[in-house]
């Protein structure tokens, strides 16, 4: 039987008591009815998983836990995927974000692009990341990961802080699959995704200019919450956890 796993912010260590932040501890009592005595697996992204057991579950929005041993699963790549993700409309970043973070991405940049078609203010972009952020911790607590992708603070494509690795940008024109990759060893990789529409014809340039090279996918034009996860997934099963 597989145990509920929630991610906390707070350390955890053999013998400690702790309560859980109010939107997780509504999740376990309200949405899972959890009781006390019953057993959780926690992880806050050190690399380690905590069996937990409920001490008192409400009143309220209110969860305490006994933490327990902490062990170290293997459920995260020894292969860095930074992927760089151009900012499209809806409920397509959501499902991007999550489906990454389930196959293994290390972080996600999300980037405004000339056919991004999405303007976000100050307040709207933070607001948005942090929605972002709690579907990653979703995909992590469904997926058995016990670290925690970051999700950046949009930004323009130009003005990227650019994460360490070898750049590649997805381009269905390109010469190279991922099979003409050579391993990245220790550096990792960085994909770019365009958003609906793909990156322009300058942006492109601009990538190479950045040492970025274009990759394809095989034969058809991906949508741009599809290639990112299938991008990741390729290079999972070449270089990653998936060989």
């Amino acid at each position: 039987m597989r145990h509920i796993r929630i991610h906390t912010r707070q350390p955890l260590a053999d013998g400690a008591r702790i309560e859980l932040e109010q939107s997780a501890a509504r999740h376990v009592v309200r949405v899972l009815r959890q009781r006390a005595g019953q057993d959780l697996v926690l992880f806050n992204g050190d690399g380690l998983e905590y069996a937990a057991t409920i001490t008192a579950a409400g009143p309220g929005d209110r969860c305490s836990v006994l933490v327990g041993s902490s062990n170290r699963p293997a459920t995260e790549s020894p292969l860095s995927i930074s992927l760089v993700q151009g900012i499209s409309r809806g409920d397509r970043m959501d499902w991007c974000i999550q489906k990454s973070c389930e196959l293994g991405v290390t972080g996600i940049w999300p980037v405004f692009t000339a056919r991004s078609g999405v303007q976000l203010t100050a307040k709207r972009a933070e607001k948005r990341v942090q929605h972002w952020q709690n579907i990653a911790i979703s995909a992590c607590e469904q997926s058995g990961r016990v670290k925690v992708p970051t999700v950046h603070c949009p930004v323009k494509l130009q003005d990227l802080d650019w994460p360490a690795g070898q750049r590649f940008y997805l381009d269905p024109s390109a010469r190279i699959g991922p099979l003409e990759i050579q391993a990245p060893q220790d550096r990792g990789i960085v994909i770019v995704i365009g958003p609906e529409g793909g990156l322009e014809p300058r942006e492109i340039d601009w990538l190479q200019h950045k040492d970025s090279t274009g990759l394809a996918l095989g034969p058809r034009v991906l949508r741009t919450e599809t290639a990112g996860p299938a991008a990741i997934a390729a290079l999972q099963a070449l270089f990653g956890d998936w060989k």
